[in-house]
């Protein structure tokens, strides 16, 4: 699904000499690539503070405790999504609120998140699924006229950019209160190991999320909040460092991969294909994922892995079906759009290092079976 070693052969003398600064001067964890990591991510998306961490993981759930979120506060997310963003929730003993997702472009539903608010809500999670940006201007008016705080899932969209209704363009991410990212090595900005961050513009918040991730101290010994260890250790923020400035053209590959797919595929009526954008960089396309019409998905899946094609389904179970997640709240005719969507999804090969002649194979193989 992701050519990371061809990736790496490109870029290989700027991260072997990060790792190798590492090594050196002995600087594993918060040394002096970390800083410069962070300071070049602030200026990339034009945001004040990003806060480096472990993984994503940790960045969504030191975000909520960053907001001082208190045990049974709401949080609305899609259902639609991967379990990370209702584990961090429940973990921290809020509730989460699943709601149902747009059809069209599979990110959150505003009318879902409308009727889901009562007294009891705190915060909306949008998640930006497979590298498209939620409708971030209906959401932040929602958040608004309720005094709801905004928690950008921003996992596999890094690089995206959001236009507003008033022409102005935002990296998805700085939009709401906090944003939190993953640097998983498949995602379009990853290191070779797991690494994540948060971003804020808020002053107050970054002090504290600062704190959060060292054990809660600001200096040595004095712990001053509640923390946890979350850090980004040095050689995953020297390979980031190195990856960054390439990341807008990643992100360019990808979406040109995308749009051939999308042309070459758009002949079926038995397959729905994402479009893109002309006018904006909305979509990065973290996974080009398509929705097989005709009821042959798991035929299609069986047909490019006898091929020798990667494939998977991104989500194959709606997280209020998991078990762990289950709740007598959720009726599933609340969910049409995701019960369907599991049915339909199947992500094709999609990174920097597909060329014309792999995209062909693979959407004739797709042709061909449906």
């Amino acid at each position: 699904m992701v050519d990371l070693k061809s990736q790496y052969e490109k870029i290989k003398d700027q991260v072997n000499a990060s790792i190798q600064e590492v090594l050196d001067t002995n600087t594993y964890i918060n040394g002096p690539l970390v800083h410069q990591f962070q300071a070049d991510l602030e200026k990339y998306l034009g945001v004040k503070h990003v806060i480096p961490c472990a993984n994503g993981t940790d960045a969504l759930q030191i975000a909520m405790m960053g907001l001082g979120l208190k045990p049974g506060d709401e949080v609305i997310t899609a259902d639609f999504t991967f379990a990370a963003t209702v584990e961090v929730i429940a973990l921290l003993q809020l509730t989460p609120v699943l709601v149902d997702v747009d059809v069209n472009n599979m990110n959150i539903s505003l009318e879902g998140i409308r009727k889901a608010i009562t007294p009891k809500t705190k915060a909306i999670v949008p998640v930006h699924l497979f590298g498209r940006a939620a409708n971030m201007d209906a959401i932040m008016e929602l958040a608004a006229a309720h005094n709801l705080y905004v928690i950008e899932d921003n996992a596999q969209a890094i690089g995206a950019d959001y236009t507003s209704k008033d022409g102005s363009k935002k990296k998805v991410g700085t939009i709401g209160h906090v944003g939190a990212t993953s640097f998983f090595p498949s995602k379009n900005l990853g290191c070779y190991g797991d690494g994540g961050a948060i971003f804020t513009n808020d002053d107050a918040l970054a002090h504290k999320l600062r704190g959060i991730v060292n054990h809660g101290m600001y200096e040595r010994y004095h712990h001053d909040v509640v923390g946890v260890n979350s850090r980004l250790d040095s050689i995953q923020a020297g390979i980031l460092k190195a990856k960054l400035p390439h990341l807008d053209a990643y992100n360019k590959a990808r979406q040109d991969a995308a749009r051939q797919y999308s042309s070459l595929l758009s002949v079926s009526s038995n397959i729905w294909a994402p479009t893109l954008c002309d006018s904006c960089d909305c979509h990065v396309f973290h996974q080009y994922v398509i929705r097989i019409l005709n009821g042959k998905r798991d035929g299609l899946l069986e047909h490019l892995q006898s091929k020798g094609i990667p494939c998977a389904i991104y989500y194959p179970i709606p997280l209020h079906s998991q078990k762990a997640y289950a709740d007598a709240r959720y009726k599933e005719e609340d969910f049409p759009v995701t019960n369907q969507l599991c049915k339909e999804v199947i992500a094709l090969p999609m990174h920097t290092e597909l060329d014309d002649e792999q995209i062909k194979f693979i959407t004739d193989s797709v042709l061909e079976y449906v």
